[in-house]
């Protein structure tokens, strides 16, 4: 494991309107306040689209698989549509329960980040400057495990559901893909399939973060920041969330991902520019592991999220999203979602874990 050693990352120029006026529309979220059940639905609804089990490879890839003793970035389980499908990881061990106490943590201070809060994502970006940088093949699969915890709504009420070990493949493959990888969860592995609407297959992107299109981010944080603000539906377009939240859990979504060090490092400087962003000194993740963290609290949808580090080596440790207001889904400290990082590698074939080549 590498030692982390404060290091100044380099400067970054800023020119953010040039990239806004480049992207796309963005597209409508789903789930108000919760990225996370967000994307479970959508792995459910890809699930259901094809209930097969596929059973797992019975032999390891040619090459060995690249283990990632410190990832690059670990972070929550369910990112994006694929982060969370493909790239969910678990091994469960008891969270700290259904509900959080709203008061474990400091609530955000409204009016733009704190000093504190600012200070240790600048900390933590420099942390991950120190990170190797990995070599991904095009035909190999970033592999994830984690314990999590989510609620869900879809009876309208938060129904919390237990610890899940989950394992997950995520295809590397470029353009668009119809298969982008395996699930396993309570023993069965399933296919995960493009995105709903994506006739063609899912290319690499938000939905799809490809560790070569992880890459092409822009490395300055204002740029970075303006990216994601762009690709952000603004609040209108956000039943019940606020705009500065949604840019903040898309930006929780990527950091699940396998990145060069220097897209890590600046998606957390981006993160930090993001008003209301502070620091969370109780937070912990779902298996219960202590450490500092990183918080943000939206008003509009009575929620609040947060990141955990290692107080250490400030590598993520997990998340966890909670109320702390009374809202039609629940009571002030209903517990949304919580997770816990494990471990990544990188493989040679889905289905296979690294413990998997190295006993095969």
């Amino acid at each position: 494991m590498t030692n982390h050693h404060a290091r100044r990352p380099q400067a970054w120029r800023t020119e953010a309107a040039e990239i806004a006026e480049l992207l796309p529309a963005p597209a409508e979220w789903d789930v108000p306040g919760e990225r996370y059940l967000h994307h479970k639905e959508r792995l459910m609804r890809q699930i259901d689209s094809d209930r097969t089990p596929t059973p797992a490879p019975a032999s390891p890839g040619p090459r060995a698989s690249r283990r990632l003793l410190r990832p690059a970035v670990m972070a929550p389980v369910a990112a994006l549509a694929v982060g969370a499908a493909v790239l969910t990881v678990v091994t469960a061990t008891g969270d700290a329960g259904t509900s959080a106490t709203a008061g474990s943590s400091r609530h955000a201070t409204a009016g733009g980040p704190t000093r504190t809060g600012a200070a240790l994502l600048v900390q933590v970006s420099q942390a991950a400057l120190e990170n190797d940088n990995v070599a991904v093949g095009d035909d190999q699969f970033t592999y994830r495990r984690a314990t999590i915890r989510e609620a869900d709504l879809t009876s309208g009420k938060a129904v919390v559901g237990p610890l899940k070990t989950v394992e997950s493949w995520a295809s590397q493959k470029q353009g668009p893909q119809l298969r982008l990888g395996v699930v396993r969860t309570d023993g069965e592995v399933f296919p995960v399939n493009a995105e709903l609407g994506d006739e063609d297959g899912t290319p690499p992107g938000l939905s799809r973060p490809t560790y070569r299109w992880l890459a092409t981010l822009p490395t300055d944080p204002d740029k970075l920041l303006a990216y994601f603000e762009a690709k952000t539906p603004k609040t209108a377009k956000v039943r019940g969330q606020g705009h500065d939240q949604a840019a903040f859990e898309q930006i929780g979504g990527v950091i699940t991902q396998v990145m060069p060090p220097r897209t890590a490092a600046a998606l957390y400087q981006a993160a930090a520019r993001i008003p209301g962003v502070e620091e969370a000194p109780q937070a912990h993740d779902a298996i219960g592991r202590r450490g500092v963290g990183i918080a943000r609290e939206d008003a509009a949808s009575g929620t609040r999220t947060e990141w955990v580090f290692d107080k250490d080596s400030l590598a993520l440790l997990g998340t966890r999203s909670y109320l702390v207001k009374d809202t039609s889904y629940g009571k002030k400290g209903t517990l949304l979602s919580s997770s816990a990082e494990l471990e990544h590698a990188v493989v040679d074939t889905a289905g296979r874990g690294p413990v998997d080549r190295q006993d095969s």
